[in-house]
Parts: C-alpha cells; sequence; structure tokens
C-alpha cells in the first residue's frame, strides 16, 4: 500500500451542513475501496491565492490514508463530477 496526501477545495456558498456531509463522503469513498489509516483534517475557509470557478474562497480539506491506485482513481473520478468540489491535488509520498 502506498500513502497518498489529497488536499481539495469546497464550495464557499455551501452550508455548513454540505460541507460537512461532502467530508464525510470523500472519507467514506476511500474506506469503501480499501483504504486505511484516513486522516482528515478540515482547515475551514480561507480565501484563495486567485480566482477559481468566480470563487475567491473555498473551504480547504486535507486527507492522508493509505491506499491503491484504485482507490485514489475512483476518489478523483466522483471528485471531478462533483458540483461541491472546486479544486483538487493529489499527491504520492514517500
Amino acid at each position: 500500500m502506498q500513502a497518498y496526501e489529497v488536499l481539495y477545495i469546497i464550495r464557499p456558498d455551501l452550508e455548513e451542513d454540505a460541507v460537512k456531509a461532502n467530508v464525510d463522503k470523500f472519507a467514506e469513498i476511500v474506506t469503501a475501496n480499501g483504504g486505511s489509516d484516513l486522516k482528515v483534517d478540515f482547515w475551514g475557509k480561507r480565501r484563495l491565492a486567485y480566482e477559481v470557478k468566480k470563487f475567491k474562497e473555498g473551504y480547504y480539506v486535507l486527507m492522508n490514508f493509505n491506499g491503491e491506485a484504485r482507490t485514489v482513481q475512483e476518489l478523483e473520478r466522483l471528485m471531478k463530477i462533483s458540483d461541491a468540489v472546486i479544486r483538487f491535488l493529489t499527491t504520492k509520498n514517500d
């Protein structure tokens, strides 16, 4: 298993309950697809360095987990089609 880090930004115009539901949904996707040692760090609302999809702020969430490549592929696929996520970045840790 490989260690991964995923940082994603959720739209700032969502309600607190919707933001929490999205964070829980993506964490559940990782565990359902064989991910382990999941750590979710919610950074809160922060200003973006530049405007993304007409948003100047967003909710930042950092996830660290161990998993297979298929776990990351499924997570990225669902983040791409989600309206709540405006940007994400996945990195492989050593």
